[in-house]
């Protein structure tokens, strides 16, 4: 039944596949919308032509515990997951992952280190950035600390409605550097300082929940500047709006490939990654997903102009600082629980 299943829904991909028998297909499981269209261009559809394995796709808002139901179930439909950073770490400690054959996705000296995990590989690296509204800010800021003066940037900010990634910015505002700053947070003190910093910019705050929102706000003229994530922010622009990136102190981090433990066809995944993570297929997707390759060799293949507004290029990883998955699943808990009573009052 769960390969009929998979079939029916695949339909439309499978066509691609031609006449592939039924025990080559794969459930591939990711977060949709701008995303899930370049991966369905770059990975997806060449992988069905390359391969003439069948290919289902589905959409999840990243829920673990999907996930975790599968497998403690011994149920699980899933082959590829989608995850984020912290989730690679806290699921393959719980067992909710397959370890990966680093030997058959090319050899972990083919990728950025921070790419290569025990039960996860980075497929591309996106950043949160300061974006903002050209004709509502008459100079260009430079980092977190021109966000936060409201007196030199007039105008309302707009800011991401969670711990994650704002108190680290709220530190970089304060004069943090960002090698610094989970040295600084993993401190009462250091949350104290962050916390205070964003009592300063409480009346001009205007959150923000979903991706799609940030450049919405930003080219509406709601907000003078905002966080936002960058590759949304490249899309309005190339898409005409007046809109700019500061691409110094970003927030960096990785988006990962796992395997759900039980997985029905491990080495189909194994086989999807893999391909994914090939250098001309790394260029392919992050030229339509604007955001950085794994692959060390892709990088040889972009012209200056790409490496420019490219999250981890050499120029902007100088003054980034890499999220630390390690730090939030060790502090998230606290840190959530304080930022909610925080945004609440």
């Amino acid at each position: 039944m769960h390969i009929q299943t998979k079939m029916a829904a695949g339909m439309l991909l499978g066509l691609l596949a031609g006449n592939a028998p039924a025990q080559d297909a794969l459930t591939v499981v990711n977060y949709g919308g701008a995303n899930g269209a370049a991966q369905r261009k770059a990975f997806v559809e060449p992988f069905i032509r390359s391969s003439g394995i069948s290919v289902t796709v589905a959409e999840y808002a990243g829920e673990q515990a999907k996930v975790k139901a599968m497998v403690d179930a011994g149920r699980v439909t899933w082959d590829v997951v989608e995850v984020e950073s912290a989730d690679v770490e806290r699921g393959c400690d719980q067992g909710l992952y397959e370890p990966l054959d680093w030997q058959s996705l090319g050899g972990k000296s083919q990728f950025l280190p921070q790419a290569v995990t025990e039960c996860g590989a980075g497929f591309f690296v996106w950043a949160t950035v300061l974006a903002y509204n050209k004709g509502l800010v008459k100079e260009a800021p430079t980092g977190w600390k021109d966000f936060w003066d409201v007196n030199r940037f007039p105008g309302k900010r707009g800011l991401r409605k969670s711990a994650r990634g704002t108190l680290e910015f709220a530190l970089m505002a304060d004069g943090v550097a960002p090698r610094d700053v989970y040295a600084t947070l993993s401190t009462p003190a250091g949350v104290d300082r962050a916390f205070r910093q964003l009592d300063k910019l409480r009346p001009h705050i205007q959150w923000w929940t979903a991706g799609a929102q940030p450049p919405q706000i930003l080219l509406a003229g709601d907000v003078a500047m905002t966080s936002a994530f960058g590759g949304r922010i490249r899309t309005a622009i190339s898409e005409g709006g007046n809109v700019g990136i500061v691409w110094r102190q970003t927030l960096s981090d990785l988006d990962y490939w796992v395997i759900p433990k039980g997985a029905p066809n491990k080495a189909l995944a194994q086989k999807y990654i893999a391909y994914t993570l090939q250098s001309p297929v790394q260029k392919e997707f992050v030229t339509i997903y604007p955001n950085g390759p794994v692959n060390v060799d892709a990088f040889k293949q972009m012209t200056p102009e790409q490496l420019a507004v490219m999250p981890n290029s050499p120029e902007n990883m100088k003054t980034a600082l890499i999220q630390s998955a390690s730090f939030w699943n060790e502090h998230g808990d606290d840190l959530d629980q304080r930022f909610a009573v925080w945004a609440a009052r």
